[in-house]
C-alpha cells in the first residue's frame, strides 16, 4: 500500500490494509523524526486500542506487535466484516498530528452449487441451469464452461445480502440439449480477489437420452456371383439400442441358410442375382427407432479373354478374292460372338471358328489356281496368234507382208502335211 503522512516535519506514516474475513490484519504507524512523542491506535468508533505499549481497549483479537518511539504496530485476528472502516494513529504533538488507515474487508464467497438440471434430459429439450454463490465483498464474478471452452451467452444477476455489506450473485445458462451434450461436463467457476487466484468451481455432468444413430458399413464395394459380403450396422444411442433388426426389400430375409445375422453383422454367402435389392436395418431404444438401408447390386463375373491374332489378306488378291475373305472371315466372327457362353466351359462340339478358317483357305486357294490357270492360258494364246504373222514385219512394204505370210501360212500347211 501507500504510506500516507499528515504534512512536512514529524508527523506519523500509516497504510491501508486489506485482509480476508476471517485472517489477521496488521495496523503499523511510524514516525521519522519523534522527540519522545507518545503514539496511539484508534478504531473506526475512535475507541482507543493501544497508547504506546499500553493497551486500552479488552479485546483479545487486538495484539501488541511493536512499540517504540518511531513507530506503534497492533494486530486485529480473526476480522469480521464489522471490523472494517477507517483507523487513525495520532502524534500526541502540539497539536495533534494523525494518519488514516482504512482497512477493507474481503468477504469470501460461498461455494457455489448448480441447480435446475434433472437427469436425464431428452434431446432437443431446453436446459436451464443456475449457478449460486453468496457471502462475497465485492460481489464475485461467475464463469460457465463447457468441457473446458467457456460459454459466453449466459444471464447474470446480483443482489445485496440482509447485512448490506456481502451480495449473492447468480447466472443462468440456458441452451437446447443435444445429443453431442451426453458426457460433457458443464462447470461454474466463481473468481474472487479473496480467493488467491484459486477460483471454486461447481461441475455438472449432463446426461442426454436420444434416438438411435444407425450406419450400414459394407465389406464388399464390388460384389460379384459367387462371393460373399458382410454388412455391419452401427447403431448408436442412450440408452443403448435393442438388437438391430435386418429386413430386405420390407420383408423377412429370403434365403436363411446364406443369409445368416450374427448380432449387428449380416453375412450373405454364394452371392446371385436373386439377392439384388434394398436391405434395412432397424434399431430403436426407448426414445424411439431409426433405420438405414443399403442397395445390393450383384455383378457378373468379370471373364478375361484370350487375345485374338488376325491373319492379314494377301496383297496380290483381286478385288474378288478380297471381297470372298472378307466374308468368310466375318462369318467366322459372327460365329464366335454368337456362340453361348455358358458353352465354354464343361462342352466338347465342333469348333465352328476352326471350319470356317478351313473353308476360308480352300476358297482362297481354288480361287488362286483359277486366277493362275487364266493367266497362263492368255499367255500362250497370245505366243499362237503372233506365230500366224511371222515374217511379215520385216517386209519393206504391204505387197511383200502379204507374200511372206502367204509364204508362211503355205509353210504351216506343208508343216501339217508332213506332220500328218
Amino acid at each position: 500500500g501507500i504510506w500516507k503522512t499528515s504534512h512536512q516535519g514529524q508527523f506519523p506514516l500509516t497504510q491501508n490494509v486489506t485482509v480476508v474475513e476471517g485472517g489477521t490484519a496488521n495496523l503499523t504507524c511510524r514516525v521519522d523524526q519523534n522527540d519522545n512523542t507518545s503514539l496511539q491506535w484508534s478504531n473506526p468508533a475512535q475507541q482507543t486500542l493501544y497508547f504506546d505499549d499500553k493497551k486500552a481497549l479488552r479485546d483479545n483479537r487486538i495484539e501488541l506487535v511493536r512499540a517504540s518511539w518511531h513507530e506503534l504496530s497492533i494486530s486485529v485476528s480473526d476480522v469480521s466484516l464489522s471490523d472494517e472502516g477507517q483507523y487513525t494513529c495520532s502524534l500526541f504533538t502540539m497539536p495533534v498530528k494523525t494518519s488514516k488507515a482504512f482497512l477493507t474487508v474481503l468477504g469470501v464467497p460461498e461455494k457455489p452449487q448448480i441447480t435446475g438440471f434433472t437427469s436425464p434430459v431428452m434431446e432437443g429439450e431446453r436446459m436451464q441451469l443456475t449457478c449460486k454463490t453468496s457471502g462475497s465483498k465485492p460481489a464475485a464474478d461467475i464463469r460457465w464452461f463447457k468441457n473446458d471452452k467457456e460459454v459466453k451467452d449466459v444471464k447474470y444477476l446480483k443482489e445485496e445480502d440482509a447485512n448490506r455489506k456481502t451480495f449473492t450473485v447468480s447466472s443462468t445458462l440456458d441452451f437446447l440439449a443435444d445429443r453431442s451434450d451426453d458426457g460433457a461436463v458443464v462447470s461454474c467457476r466463481v473468481d474472487h480477489e479473496s480467493l488467491n487466484s484459486t477460483p471454486q468451481i461447481a461441475m455438472q455432468v449432463l446426461e442426454i437420452h436420444y434416438t438411435p444413430l444407425v450406419k450400414i458399413i459394407s465389406s464388399n464395394s464390388w460384389p460379384e456371383e459367387g462371393q460373399s459380403i458382410i454388412l455391419t450396422c452401427e447403431s448408436k444411442g442412450k440408452p443403448v439400442p435393442e438388437p438391430v433388426l435386418w429386413t430386405k426389400d420390407g420383408g423377412e430375409l429370403p434365403d436363411p441358410e446364406r443369409m445368416v445375422v450374427n448380432g449387428r453383422v449380416l453375412s450373405i454367402s454364394f452371392l446371385n442375382k436373386t439377392d439384388n435389392g434394398t436391405y434395412r436395418c432397424e434399431a430403436k431404444n426407448p426414445i424411439g427407432r431409426n433405420s438405414t438401408e443399403y442397395v445390393l447390386i450383384v455383378h457378373d463375373v468379370f471373364n478375361t479373354l484370350l487375345p485374338t491374332t488376325v491373319i492379314p489378306s494377301l496383297t496380290t488378291a483381286t478385288v474378288t478374292t478380297t471381297v470372298a475373305l472378307t466374308t468368310s472371315t466375318t462369318t467366322s466372327a459372327t460365329a464366335i460372338s454368337t456362340r453361348d457362353p455358358n458353352a465354354l466351359a464343361g462342352q466338347t462340339g465342333p469348333d465352328h471358328a476352326l471350319i470356317g478358317g478351313i473353308v476360308a483357305v480352300v476358297v482362297f486357294v481354288t480361287l488362286c489356281s483359277i486366277i493362275l490357270l487364266g493367266r497362263y492360258l492368255a499367255r500362250h494364246k497370245g505366243t499362237y496368234l503372233t506365230n500366224e504373222a511371222k515374217g511379215a514385219e520385216d517386209a519393206p512394204d504391204a505387197d511383200t507382208a502379204i507374200i511372206n505370210a502367204e509364204g508362211s501360212q503355205v509353210n504351216a500347211e506343208e508343216k501339217k502335211e508332213y506332220f500328218i
